[in-house]
This record gives structure tokens, C-alpha cells and sequence, in this order.
């Protein structure tokens, strides 16, 4: 099964890379996932650019194709999120609405941070628009108040047992979610 890491935030200088390398060092050695992480500052893609509904698959430009097929090999999601003003990011919305077909009966986790919150009022938000595009949201999830504090001199987040422990029930969850809906993906 392939989980794909997706960041949400593509500003220089944002110190969630650390969480980004974090999670996905952390997921390869526990999980049973081909995992691969998916940076939206590296893969660059516009703002909404496509001229049909993406429900129509109909892309004319290379980059939402490349786009499509990456997320459609996708068996689950880990999205690492910020959070900006209370809520998500624009790059992150933008990546889902590219798409639609392709992220249809997916599980997907996210590993949240921010200031006081750890990025939970971002996370509510952003359920409502995946559980639109048919993904299932899991309840397990890591979130990361204070985020910085664990960053140490050398940019390398420096997780706790706690926030392992959020993270190995997270991909748990999303392997069980994954295999739940791998029927519904068949169809």
C-alpha cells in the first residue's frame, strides 16, 4: 500500500519541514506503507488553472496530470498541517481542489501544529472539505501545540514519547481505514 505525505505549506523559511522530514522518516520504519513524501513548494502547482470540473478528469495542463497520477496510486494521506490564522493554508486547498476522482475513498490522517492549539482548528476545517471529495478523515491524529520549542539548532524536530504514540495509532488507523476501503476503490 502507498501512503503519500503531503505538505500544506509552501512559504520560505516555514519550519514545518521538520515535522514534514519527521513524519516521514517515522512512517517508514513503523508502517506498512511504501511512504513517500509529497512537498507542494517542490511540486509547484499554480493556482487552479483547469478549465473542466476536475470530477470530469479532463486536465489539459502537464502538472495537474502529474499531479493526478501521483495522488491516484495513493492508498492513504498523512496531511502535515499548519496552521495560518485559525485556519489551513491556501497551497494545501489549492492541492485538493486540483483533483477530486483521485482522492475519492482514501483515508486521511493528519499531523497537525501550530502555537497553543497544535493546529487542531485548521485540522476541523479541513475535514469538512475532504469528507466532500469522499475521503475518510480518521479520528487518530497528531497534533503538535507549541511546535517550535521542539525544533532543535539544527532544524531537526525532536518528537516526544507522546507525540510517537499519536503518531504509530495514526498509521495504524489509516492502514486499517486503508484496507477497509480498498473495496470501494475497486469499484
Amino acid at each position: 500500500m502507498k501512503l503519500k505525505i503531503i505538505t500544506s505549506t509552501t512559504r520560505e523559511g516555514r519550519q514545518g519541514v521538520a515535522i514534514e522530514k519527521w513524519i516521514t522518516e517515522y512512517a517508514k520504519s513503523k508502517a506498512n506503507f511504501d511512504v513517500e513524501l509529497l512537498d507542494l513548494s517542490i511540486i509547484n502547482l499554480p493556482f487552479m488553472d483547469e478549465p473542466n470540473h476536475p470530477r470530469m478528469q479532463k486536465y489539459q495542463h502537464e502538472h495537474t496530470k502529474k499531479w493526478s497520477a501521483k495522488i491516484n496510486e495513493a492508498d492513504a494521506f498523512i496531511i502535515v498541517l499548519a496552521e495560518y490564522n485559525f485556519a489551513f493554508p491556501a497551497p494545501i486547498k489549492n492541492a485538493l481542489d486540483f483533483l477530486f476522482v483521485e482522492w475519492m475513498h482514501k483515508p486521511v490522517g493528519f499531523v497537525s501544529y501550530g502555537g497553543v492549539s497544535g493546529g487542531l482548528r485548521a485540522t476541523q476545517m479541513l475535514k469538512q472539505v475532504v469528507t466532500t471529495m469522499s475521503m475518510m478523515p480518521i479520528t487518530a491524529q497528531v497534533n503538535i501545540p507549541f511546535f517550535a520549542k521542539l525544533i532543535d539548532e539544527n532544524g531537526v524536530f525532536q518528537s516526544t514519547e507522546i507525540i510517537n504514540k499519536s503518531a504509530e495509532h495514526t498509521l495504524a488507523e489509516l492502514e486499517k481505514w486503508s484496507n477497509a476501503l480498498k473495496v470501494m476503490r475497486a469499484k
